[in-house]
């Protein structure tokens, strides 16, 4: 094959480079010169999947494993006994190296967490992907959760819901708190003593009667009659939020023999991969 014919990713891999590999699990690491990782990929087999950034076209879809193969000196090749093995290192290779073209799995902030809480006798709510900033404030950590808009717009969701049966208190009035871009910290004083509780059990995944609650609550309220579409929506949102994403999360634990409730970012991912293929190690986690 003539030069000018040759393909791109045979020119810096070598023509026997693909034929040379077996057809096995496997994690697979594109370089760039200096050595610094620039992606990091699994595959079940990894003669077929590389030969997927050899074959790359033209179209959209491909442009990013153009993109990687154009700017790499060299792919490094990784065996794994299986296909679960294989997710597993891709993930802490991605959380420890944060390769330039990987996303997901490597920022904190795609990991928040809910927090809950009381402060003179105010429940407190706190939505972040830095839990450890907020130790100060003695709160009760759910989650982690993913994605980041969904359990963002739950938090919403809680607190309009609250601000209807409570007083928000002004940001002048909130517990001494260090302040951290994309967290919020809310207080709400005047709120049933029996929500901290309903809240907890809730975002643990333990049971949804919140709902019932709150809708009981709220059926007393005329100004939340007033909005009752949006109490409905909020309502319905949380609902959903606890079937997909805190049974989810919970379902997970349960299966991984976790009796911990809170998953932080870093394992969360992980607590998944295992679950979903079974591993002996951690039979049943997510």
């Amino acid at each position: 094959m003539g030069g000018s014919d040759m393909k791109r990713f045979d020119r810096k891999f070598g023509e026997d480079f693909l034929s040379g590999l077996p057809q096995t699990p496997a994690v697979y690491l594109f370089k760039n010169e200096a050595g610094e990782v620039l992606y990091t990929g699994k595959a079940k087999n990894i003669r077929r999947r590389l030969a997927d950034y050899r074959n790359a076209g033209r179209r959209k879809a491909h442009r990013k494993m153009r993109t990687i193969v154009r700017e790499a000196h060299s792919v490094e090749v990784r065996l794994q006994g299986s296909e679960a093995e294989a997710l597993l290192v891709e993930n802490q290779l991605i959380r420890e190296l944060r390769p330039r073209y990987n996303v997901d799995g490597a920022f904190e902030f795609l990991y928040p967490a809910i927090g809950t809480g009381l402060h003179d006798r105010n429940i407190v709510l706190c939505f972040t992907s830095e839990p450890d900033y907020f130790e100060g404030l003695d709160l009760r950590w759910h989650g982690t959760f993913r994605p980041r808009w969904r359990a963002s717009d739950a938090f919403d969701s809680l607190v309009g819901l609250f601000s209807q049966l409570g007083h928000v208190e002004p940001h002048s009035r909130l517990p001494k708190a260090p302040r951290r871009k994309g967290s919020r910290l809310v207080s709400i004083r005047r709120l049933p003593e029996d929500l901290l509780l309903r809240t907890r059990c809730f975002l643990d995944g333990e049971d949804d009667v919140l709902l019932e609650k709150l809708f009981t609550h709220l059926l007393e309220q005329r100004e939340a009659r007033r909005v009752a579409s949006e109490v409905e929506e909020q309502l319905r949102f949380l609902e959903d939020f606890y079937r997909y994403d805190v049974r989810r999360l919970r379902e997970a634990r349960v299966a991984a023999g976790q009796s911990q409730p809170f998953v932080p970012g870093a394992e969360r991912d992980s607590l998944f991969i295992r679950t979903r293929h079974g591993s002996p190690q951690h039979a049943g986690e997510t």
